[in-house]
């Protein structure tokens, strides 16, 4: 190991839970050691895949993996990636992205300057169907040193050491169904724990890959039940509304401020990535 590769182990884990999905799991990786992510820093959660995950994972000894004999849902994947995690953030990813080059350290970076226990980089969703590294550039030139205050979002968020001695690791409870990242954040929130997300790091999502092929294969509309989650955090219907109405306007906000300084700094072309 290097000595750039032990002070990326030192400073960071990157944990990504996977359930089949391989194509786009390997993309993935790839995609995050070509950008300089050092391969034993990852850690992959296999939670039970059927297709060729396993025999890809067995075929890379150099990338870290555990393997679950049921799917623990997200929260549980987060949580067990944390657990053996011994460095000083825990970048808890999907595994239906891409990453440009020094992704993850512009990620740490940016939440060190701001101050942040939690961060999420800025995000294109969609198909990926134009030039990502060439555009990626243009953003992060463009939005370097802006800010989310308050918001972070499941795809990725990176987590200091401290948050989770300070609150406790996600919620490994299967009901609440993809609103473990929300429940974070809720915690977080109440905690006065320094969260948002930065526009000096972007990712492209191609979109809740599994959730959808989990939703496809059972018939069910929703992973989890939205009644509960609410009821788990302590909000009542007043709470929800005022809960979804900041959201709301935080996200507003950040939107225009993107259009804003994107557009100012880069006039001409297809605008892409405004998901600050």
């Amino acid at each position: 190991m290097t000595g750039e590769e032990r002070r990326f182990a030192r400073r960071c884990t990157v944990v990504i839970p996977v359930l089949d999905q391989l194509s786009y799991s390997r993309q993935c990786v790839e995609s995050l050691v070509a950008g300089g992510t050092p391969a034993d820093s990852i850690l992959v959660i296999d939670n039970g895949s059927s297709d060729d995950t396993p025999a890809w994972l067995a075929a890379h000894p150099e990338i870290r993996s555990i393997r679950n004999g049921v799917n623990l849902g997200c929260g549980g994947a987060w949580t067990q990636g944390a657990l053996v995690a011994e460095s000083e953030w825990v970048v808890l990813l999907n595994n239906d992205i891409v990453a440009p080059a020094g992704a993850i350290d512009s990620l740490l970076d940016a939440a060190e300057r701001h101050g942040l226990g939690v961060a999420s980089p800025a995000l294109v969703e969609g198909t990926l169907d134009y030039d990502f590294a060439a555009h990626a550039a243009t953003f992060r030139a463009a939005m370097a040193g802006t800010i989310r205050p308050g918001w972070f979002h499941g795809v990725c968020f990176a987590v200091r050491w401290p948050v989770f001695e300070a609150i406790g690791f996600p919620d490994t409870d299967r009901r609440l169904g993809g609103r473990e990242d929300v429940e974070f954040l809720v915690r977080c929130q109440r905690s006065g724990i320094a969260v948002g997300t930065v526009g000096d790091s972007l990712l492209h999502h191609f979109g809740s890959i599994t959730q959808k092929a989990i939703k496809l294969e059972t018939g069910q509309k929703d992973l989890g039940d939205r009644d509960y989650f609410y009821a788990r955090v302590g909000m009542n219907w007043w709470a929800r509304k005022r809960f979804k109405a900041e959201r709301a306007h935080l996200a507003r906000r950040a939107l225009s401020l993107t259009a804003t300084m994107f557009d100012s700094w880069h006039p001409i072309g297809n605008v892409r990535g405004r998901a600050l």
